[in-house]
């Protein structure tokens, strides 16, 4: 994959960064926050200490889930006897012995998972008597066990994809990171393109195509239900500016703008007037009240904390009745409630106008790429966005399965208006690499997924071709007439 644009601003971390937590082949997106816990491999830790440091820093976890810089300096080790084989080794579990009870003994005075690592060598019975291979593997699960090192990173599409792919491939569709690269790569997405993006997969593969574009041109999100998901893109802590290329258009109104039926004249009422009209809030579709449900609930969430802390005014001559408090409750909360709706209304209008700019973006039909990953059917879709893409442009159709894209290489090809089309799948095998012991890795992925892409043409070239030829045509004709008249 492509050395990716970074999506933060500098090598540091700082506060309300989103950064991956990184332990052996374990990865976690979180955000940075002072005095905030974070589960992370069952342990509590704080990340305050990772703050002003650089990414890709190591750090070892102190007592009370602190943060400490791991030191470049390790000590080894490594045994300085080995034996020729194991074939005198009991796995009978008295080798060891330390007991449970002395191990934590050992973590309450505070002494580092490299020196219980060391102390269990010492302690063990068996260990010189085992191979140099098999004493490496020891070390290595007791390390792995005992020293809790991990390692912030910043975001990035690959990182971001392998750890969706390691713990919850069901939300990405099962999309494998060598995959999303190939998609990248074939859909041709660089800075101060238009792209159509039409994905199920948690916002992975739309905040993959903003890093690629680096915050310059326009992403235009096609999305089913009431409002789109981007938990993925949240985790690459973007910008506030990338966001203002992050277009949105329900996938419910997209045959409305196709037939040209759609009304988006992009006038907006302001907020402060017609608040406490309810005619045309009742006159909208469920699709759009469940879009301002989803906008209003981080600002009754504001609300109520300032209600909770502003709520109560200090009287100057002691307690009042209970009818005066009453009143006053009473009077607080149709305040509220009015600022509820203007808030709501400033919401849903800026929804609005977002949505029309996007409409009028789809409406020029000059898309410079198409990227499909759903986990809905891909024909429909496709046959229905192309229709907004420009000619000699790429497109992109990911699915899990194969017969899907079958059918959908089917009907591009009855349709015509595309060329080079073709459907592959990819396949993936990691090697480990080592001294003297290099094979691949006997547990690996069943499969990558299956990709149709293409580009498309203009669907009048033949009859424009005609049409110059019959023009190319007539003054031939014409002489051949005046020949004939002469003659």
């Amino acid at each position: 994959m492509a050395a990716p644009v970074p999506a933060c601003g500098g090598q540091l971390i700082s506060e309300g960064d989103y950064v991956v937590l990184k332990r052996e082949d374990v990865f976690k997106a979180v955000q940075v926050q002072r005095r905030k816990k974070v589960i992370f491999e069952k342990q509590w830790i704080y990340l305050d200490n990772a703050i002003g440091k650089n990414y890709g820093t190591m750090f070892e976890i102190t007592g009370g889930g602190n943060l400490q810089m791991k030191s470049n300096v390790v000590a080894s080790a490594e045994p300085k006897e080995a034996g020729a084989d194991n074939r005198n080794i009991v796995d009978d579990g008295k080798s060891q012995k330390l007991t449970r009870d002395d191990i934590e003994a050992l973590k309450e005075k505070g002494i580092k998972g490299q020196e219980i690592v060391q102390q269990l060598i010492e302690n063990s019975t068996t260990f010189r008597d085992k191979t140099e291979f098999a004493q490496e593997k020891y070390i290595k699960k007791k390390k792995k066990k005992y020293e809790a090192n991990i390692t912030i990173l910043k975001p990035s599409t690959r990182i971001l994809a392998i750890m969706y792919y390691a713990r919850e491939p069901g939300k990405i569709c099962q999309l494998r990171y060598d995959t999303l690269a190939q998609m990248l790569t074939l859909g041709n997405i660089h800075a101060g393109s238009k792209v159509i993006v039409m994905e199920t997969c948690a916002g992975l593969v739309l905040g993959s195509v903003m890093e690629r574009m680096g915050g310059f041109g326009s992403v235009i999100q096609m999305y089913p239900g009431g409002g789109p998901v981007r938990a993925a893109t949240d985790c690459f802590g973007f910008p506030k500016s990338f966001y203002q290329t992050l277009y949105e258009f329900p996938l419910s109104k997209l045959e409305a703008l196709v037939s040209g039926t759609g009304n988006y004249s992009g006038q907006v009422i302001p907020a402060e007037e017609n608040t406490e009209k309810t005619d045309e809030e009742s006159s909208r579709s469920d699709i759009e009240k469940q879009e301002a449900a989803r906008g209003v609930g981080d600002c009754v969430a504001e609300e109520s904390e300032e209600s909770m802390q502003t709520g109560q005014p200090e009287s100057e001559e002691g307690a009042k009745s209970g009818g005066e408090n009453s009143e006053n409750h009473k009077g607080g909360q149709n305040v509220d409630k009015k600022q509820l709706a203007i808030e709501k209304k400033r919401k849903q209008d800026e929804r609005r106008k977002r949505e029309s700019e996007a409409a009028k973006l789809l409406q020029d039909r000059n898309a410079d790429g198409l990227i499909v990953a759903s986990r809905f059917h891909p024909t429909p879709l496709l046959l229905s966005l192309l229709e907004f893409v420009a000619p000699s442009r790429p497109f992109v159709v990911y699915c899990q399965y194969k017969e899907p894209l079958l059918e959908c290489y089917t009907k591009l090809r009855e349709k015509g208006g595309v060329i080079n089309l073709k459907l592959s799948e990819t396949w993936l095998r990691n090697y480990q690499v080592l001294p003297d012991r290099s094979h691949p890795k006997l547990v690996m992925s069943s499969g990558g997924g299956y990709i149709l892409y293409g580009i498309t043409v203009a669907t009048d070239t033949t009859k424009t071709n005609r049409n110059y030829q019959e023009r190319s045509d007539e003054p031939a004709t014409k002489r051949q007439k005046v020949a004939e008249d002469k003659s």
